[in-house]
């Protein structure tokens, strides 16, 4: 492969963040795997409850699992741990604990190539499976190589901890092929210089420049053929067992696939609510509905019951909990009421509907109202 001449997606231009019809940027929450613990750990349980209402949404509950939510929920659950633990850099701090190997299937994936270039190559060409809104690039010049990353969220509230976080994810890709001790030749954040610079350097072991136009790691471009040693055995993976593996990101691309989205998450976090749905989109319940009756001819009560009763279809084939057990992951005040919701919108019993399913493998999953993504 041919690094000098390799230059994935141009940077693009500055992300409209206002809320519209379009559909709001988001993100696998597997980016936040083991930040609730660390928080808890370090500042205790208060702070971490009072960022988790402010969202009004558990993240610790849904961290391991392969959803999405939309990034400006994300940067705002980083920001009201900020203000309530004095201003800690949670990018800064949870370095120890940020890789890419707790990105799930995707980050497998990145992970699983032969060489550290196309594990970059692989990262950037496949960025849609964790994230929309954002970019990656991958160039060479001078006998530098960039790795850069794009993100989606640059300018909010709660972006300095996504700016610093990236730079440590990036590095956790370098050091899986270069080694556990491996520094870059510098590294670059698209935030402005802080008053206090030095936790930066003394972090990323190696000269840091502010006010670029993306989060960057630099590094000798000879370094980009290096192979996978004895430490790190790649994985026969491929972009389709991606694709199998989560929720597929093409439905991400509209509103209503990003409203479906954060559903998801929530349904199993164990609380759904349309101020928390709302909220986490930037807009107000009323224009929700309205957007949602326009394009699915659902409302939210009937969107959220379509996809409770396709996860409940889930788990009465995919697993061998009880019946009382999935009523209580939805939150049913008794296996009765999951039931008698169950036989209403399937026209089957749980119990029947799990007899059935004998004859009826094969059988392509329900489709949500008119508009929404084949999840």
């Amino acid at each position: 492969m041919n690094h000098a001449a390799t230059h994935l997606t141009p940077p693009p231009a500055r992300p409209d963040l206002h809320f519209g019809t379009r559909a709001p940027p988001v993100i696998s929450v597997t980016t936040l795997a083991g930040i609730s613990g660390l928080v808890r750990h370090a500042f205790g349980e208060k702070i971490l409850r009072h960022a988790k209402q402010a969202v009004m949404l558990d993240f610790e509950l849904i961290e391991n699992h392969e959803c999405f939510v939309p990034q400006a929920l994300m940067t705002d659950f980083l920001w009201e741990i900020e203000r309530r633990s004095g201003g800690v850099n949670l990018g800064l701090f949870s370095a120890p604990h940020l890789s890419l190997t707790t990105y799930g299937r995707w980050g497998e994936y990145v992970l699983a190539a032969d060489s550290l270039g196309e594990a970059l190559t692989r990262a950037a060409s496949s960025l849609g499976y964790h994230s929309t809104g954002d970019r990656m690039t991958l160039s060479v010049e001078a006998g530098v190589a960039r790795a850069s990353y794009f993100n989606a969220t640059r300018g909010r509230r709660g972006y300095v901890h996504v700016a610093s976080g990236t730079a440590v994810v990036l590095l956790s890709i370098l050091r899986a092929y270069l080694g556990p001790g491996f520094l870059p030749a510098w590294i670059e954040l698209d935030i402005p210089r802080p008053v206090a610079a030095a936790p930066f350097e003394d972090v990323y072991q190696c000269p840091v420049v502010f006010g670029t136009n993306a989060v960057s790691v630099c590094i000798d471009a000879r370094l980009l053929e290096r192979r996978a040693d004895g430490r790190h055995q790649p994985r026969l993976l491929t972009v389709e067992d991606v694709e199998r593996a989560i929720f597929e990101p093409a439905g991400l691309g509209n509103f209503l696939g990003v409203v479906v989205a954060h559903i998801h998450a929530q349904v199993q976090a164990g609380s759904v609510s349309i101020d928390s749905t709302a909220r986490a989109l930037d807009t107000s319940v009323r224009t929700l509905q309205r957007v949602l009756r326009r394009d699915s001819g659902s409302d939210f009560r009937e969107l959220v019951n379509v996809i409770r009763m396709r996860r409940a279809k889930e788990l009465l084939a995919g697993t061998r909990a009880s019946i009382t057990e999935i009523a209580m992951e939805f939150g049913y005040s008794s296996p009765a009421n999951f039931a008698r919701a169950f036989r209403n919108a399937a026209g089957l019993a749980p119990h029947e509907y799990r007899l059935s399913l004998g004859s009826s493998r094969g059988r392509p999953p329900e489709s949500l109202p008119r508009g929404g993504p084949d999840a």
